[in-house]
């Protein structure tokens, strides 16, 4: 993890540790590394998600990128799967999104996508980083026509919206879906695809102020999409987070159908129509080991990364696998998407459905769901250093997670993108691994005090 980008760009709570004058250094930045491209006006395409310190952070970009010679197209509030493929559909050198993710409103972020939809390299994301925090390059200060120009797209999300359409020939049709939109991104996508598909939909927090962003809402916060689901007798409900890159979904008995279960039965559906490549899906260290067992029982390879969408799509790149995702509901289509694509999950779990003629409950029972514990523990970046320095907690927490076998684990893992160092416990009996959980994180809050 860098000293600015992490697990998942640059991160903080708006106005105070992302500032205006940190977005417009990356901005001058980021256009300087383009124009090492010989490029004399490369075009840099900008998204964001529905936070009141989107318009704050998307001017101080524009004007650090213009500054330094680069072009700016804005194409307003998108989901971040939006940019990526936007990028490259419409020939631009790059990419940013602006959002936070799942995060509250208080806090934003600022993705980067090179002129492919990928997230930046680790070496490019280094060189950004030297350029900002250290000052090893000076930026150029062009003059008359070297300065960039601003351009305003607004077909943007209708062109996106197409685009998810295109990956399904199956129709929706009679199927009653509640949708979440957590007041973020897919507010701008979501009805319009959802009502092109056929689905008789619902549409919950769909309409951002922005603050209500993620607030008691969406994929994190799946009480009230549950409840609405059991009520209304719908077929099924789905929720994405704020930029609409990760999707959760609900069956028709209210139970939760995560990114694990999502994963493996998208995984056995392309393997029964020969469409698994090379017979894997990658998951991440965090995914649930009754992931693993299923995939032990049909024949699928689980492949696992570290923590982090991008992580998981440099492995599928690497070996050429189709699906792979997290636990959170980041599912990556390779033939698709070049990230996290909450609203194409959605689609492709719902069309499975239709095709097979089968509940969504069918699809969630398919996988065992071992039970799980999570304790999140506040650390600053001093603190989880201190954690990672630590050889006689490391040692608790190894001899914690032998005392559960085969059939449990203990993961301790400092946050990408929050101030927390997660302590995760998983297996069959529940008391043991609560009883677990919370020796370690006490362990861990007295090493790090």
């Amino acid at each position: 993890m860098g000293r600015l980008f992490g697990t998942d760009g640059a991160r903080g709570v708006a106005n105070t540790e992302l500032t205006c004058e940190m977005a417009m250094a990356i901005g001058r930045a980021a256009a300087m590394v383009l124009l090492d491209n010989d490029n004399k006006h490369p075009r840099v395409l900008i998204g964001k998600d529905t936070r009141r310190s989107c318009d704050m952070l998307e001017a101080a970009m524009v004007a650090g990128l213009c500054s330094v010679g680069a072009d700016v197209v804005l194409i307003g509030v998108v989901p971040t799967p939006a940019v990526a493929y936007l990028v490259k559909k419409y020939e631009t050198d790059a990419g940013v999104m602006i959002s936070a993710s799942h995060n509250p409103c208080e806090y934003n972020g600022i993705k980067l996508f090179n002129g492919e939809g990928y997230k930046l390299s680790d070496a490019l994301e280094q060189e950004i980083e030297s350029i900002v925090l250290d000052g090893s390059r000076t930026p150029p200060t062009p003059i008359g026509g070297g300065v960039g120009r601003i351009e305003h797209c607004t077909t943007a999300a209708d062109d996106y919206v197409q685009h998810v359409l295109s990956t399904t020939d199956i129709s929706l049709r009679g199927m009653r879906i509640a949708v979440d939109c957590a007041n973020g991104s897919a507010s701008t996508t979501a009805r319009k695809l959802f009502s092109a598909l056929g689905a008789d939909c619902v549409f919950l927090n769909d309409q951002p102020d922005g603050e209500n962003i993620n607030a008691s809402c969406g994929s994190t916060h799946m009480g009230l999409l549950t409840e609405m689901v059991k009520k209304m007798k719908f077929h099924a409900g789905v929720a994405f987070d704020g930029d609409a890159d990760r999707c959760l979904a609900v069956d028709e008995k209210g139970n939760l159908v995560d990114g694990d279960k999502i994963i493996a039965a998208l995984a056995l559906d392309m393997k029964d129509k020969g469409k698994l490549d090379g017979g894997a899906a990658v998951v991440t260290v965090m995914s649930n080991l009754g992931l693993f067992r299923f995939c032990e029982e049909h024949g699928i390879i689980p492949v696992t990364t570290g923590v982090g969408d991008r992580y998981v799509l440099e492995e599928m790149l690497k070996n050429g696998y189709e699906i792979g995702g997290e636990q959170s509901g980041h599912i990556i289509f390779r033939h698709f998407a070049t990230t996290g694509d909450g609203q194409l999950t959605a689609v492709k779990l719902l069309s499975m459905c239709r095709e097979r003629g089968c509940k969504m409950s069918v699809i969630g029972d398919m996988m065992e769901r071992y039970p799980q514990v999570m304790v999140n523990i506040k650390a600053d970046n001093n603190q989880k250093e201190k954690y990672n320095q630590d050889k006689t907690v490391a040692s608790k927490i190894d001899d914690a997670g032998k005392s559960l076998g085969r059939e449990g684990r203990v993961l301790v893992r400092p946050s990408g993108t929050e101030p927390l160092i997660r302590v995760m416990v998983e297996g069959r009996n529940f008391d043991a691994i609560n009883r677990i959980a919370t020796t370690v994180a006490e362990d861990i809050r007295r090493a790090i005090e």
